[in-house]
């Protein structure tokens, strides 16, 4: 059964959390939350268990033990009450579905009542770090057809279904997802927003906010980083009084700036090993980006793309996922 609380409750015991993305603090010990499939997650025992969040312009998810209980559409603060949950031990989980690129949303909490008890996070004993595009994003993923408004885009998309979440299910791992549509390498779709690739918005916290920005002594270090980035680099023509006289010169750009990102990610995430993307329109760059690099290239090719503005779709996100596995696990 579920009950929405539009009033405030009264006092409860917080859950401690186990958080996969990165947030920044917020008044009262919440978080506010901006990359795509950032999730939040709490152990308890008892029957009922309460979530509260503003989710701004977002859509979240709410699940217990792995089973979807709603998800939440409406802008605005809203607290949750999931009982009549059974005995024993349960896990609850929001996941951010939803990309906006600007603004944010805010987790203020999971809190149990006199009938419950906190207990530990979940803990997984991998992590996988994900950087990308709209790809990552999974892009109006629930779409059933190619054309799509503005709007159809935000409330199609569902980061849950990206590669991403799916991969690191199958390797048990907790995630980060560092991903914003329509941003490149060095170049942006259509020549958008200059100057603004993905590696400028990567030290971020909000992607839509310029501070604040992660700590360098950020904690949080994976075993394994995918990048797909490369698709929005080069699948619009070149414009008048952009950066590059010619193809040529943006694909050298293009190479020099990636080397240079993953050796810098490198440097702070010593060990860990990396799988670099390739897409149909820059397999030659991305081999030689890996090569100098010391990553892994994959090859991902044959892609239906039936979602929003021809985006990968479910099937093909589990294609992904299904190659990046196979070169994880050879490498």
């Amino acid at each position: 059964m579920l009950s929405l609380l539009l009033a405030a409750a009264i006092v409860q015991t917080p859950l401690p959390l186990n958080i996969g993305g990165r947030v920044a603090p917020a008044p009262g010990g919440a978080y506010a939350f901006g990359w795509p499939g950032v999730y939040f997650e709490g152990r308890f025992s008892g029957p009922s268990v309460e979530v509260a969040v503003d989710t701004g312009v977002e859509h979240l998810a709410v699940s217990v033990d792995g089973v979807r209980k709603a998800e939440l559409i409406k802008s605005g603060e809203t607290r949750l009450k999931l009982d009549r949950l059974g005995p024993g031990e349960h896990v609850v989980r929001v996941d951010k579905l939803t990309e906006s690129q600007t603004g944010s949303a805010r987790f203020e909490g999971f809190f149990v009542g006199r009938e419950g008890r906190a207990l530990p996070a979940p803990a997984r004993p991998r992590r996988i770090e994900f950087i990308g595009d709209s790809y990552t994003v999974a892009y109006g993923v629930r779409s059933t057809t190619r054309d799509c408004t503005e709007q159809q885009v935000h409330d199609l998309t569902d980061t849950s279904l990206s590669f991403a979440p799916d991969l690191a299910a199958r390797l048990d791992a907790d995630y980060r997802i560092e991903a914003f549509s329509g941003r490149g390498v060095v170049r942006n779709y259509n020549g958008l927003a200059p100057g603004e690739p993905l590696p400028a918005l990567f030290p971020r916290l909000i992607p839509g906010q310029a501070e604040p920005r992660i700590a360098a002594n950020d904690p949080w270090k994976p075993e394994i980083v995918v990048i797909g980035l490369g698709t929005n680099d080069f699948s619009t023509s070149l414009r008048a009084g952009e950066a590059w006289a010619d193809e040529a010169a943006l694909r050298k750009d293009y190479r020099e700036a990636y080397v240079a990102f993953v050796e810098g990610l490198k440097a702070s995430r010593p060990g860990a090993r990396f799988f670099l993307i390739q897409g149909d329109t820059f397999v030659d760059d991305v081999a030689e980006v890996a090569a100098r690099a010391g990553a892994t290239a994959v090859r991902i090719t044959g892609m239906e793309r039936t979602a929003c503005h021809s985006h990968p779709s479910a099937a093909d996100q589990k294609m992904m996922a299904d190659r990046l596995e196979a070169a994880i696990l050879e490498n």
